[in-house]
């Protein structure tokens, strides 16, 4: 995960449990270390989720709208699988257990608790395949019980992405809103 980059098929389930809704998604995500990501969803409506560590745009082609804000801010304490994109910060941001009851023949689970709790992540539960050891199942909760479960296949390690593709240029005409106003 620390290579030239990675590539994965995505899909998306969010769950707000006192709402009793779910939205399912999908698509593609890509990832350059560090701290570069770039989610480009598919369904249900096509956006962009483009991160180049500083700078973040939300880009909604069906509104004619992109949202900036700045990074940091948005991906804290591993909201939004930011960590994809800088595993060693796992370490440093997440006390690591084993979930040994979880477990199955096909799969490690790892607990991921942060070490400063924060409202948006309460716990994140890492599904790796014993094989190949590839992140395959994301599981994140809040402290609301609200949940996002990303699932990955297709998996290419080692892409060469270059830099420029995790930046954002605002199509003329295109309404902008800042994140942090």
């Amino acid at each position: 995960y620390s290579g030239s980059g990675f590539f994965a098929r995505f899909s998306q389930t969010s769950t707000l449990k006192e709402m009793d809704i779910t939205d399912s998604a999908s698509g593609n995500i890509y990832v350059k270390h560090p701290g570069m990501m770039r989610w480009e969803y598919e369904k249900p409506d096509p956006q962009m989720f483009i991160t180049d560590s500083q700078t973040l745009w939300v880009y909604r082609p069906m509104d004619n709208q992109v949202m900036v804000g700045e990074a940091p801010a948005y991906f804290g304490s591993g909201k939004g699988a930011s960590f994809l994109s800088d595993m060693k910060q796992l370490r440093n941001d997440f006390i690591i257990l084993r979930r040994e009851k979880a477990e199955t023949d096909r799969f490690y689970v790892l607990t991921l608790t942060p070490k400063t709790q924060k409202v948006e992540v309460s716990v994140i539960y890492l599904s790796i395949a014993k094989t190949t050891y590839d992140i395959v199942e994301i599981v994140t909760l809040n402290a609301y019980g609200d949940e996002t479960r990303i699932v990955f296949d297709d998996l290419r390690f080692n892409q060469g992405y270059d830099t420029s593709f995790f930046k954002f240029t605002i199509p003329p005409g295109t309404d902008v809103v800042r994140l942090d106003q």
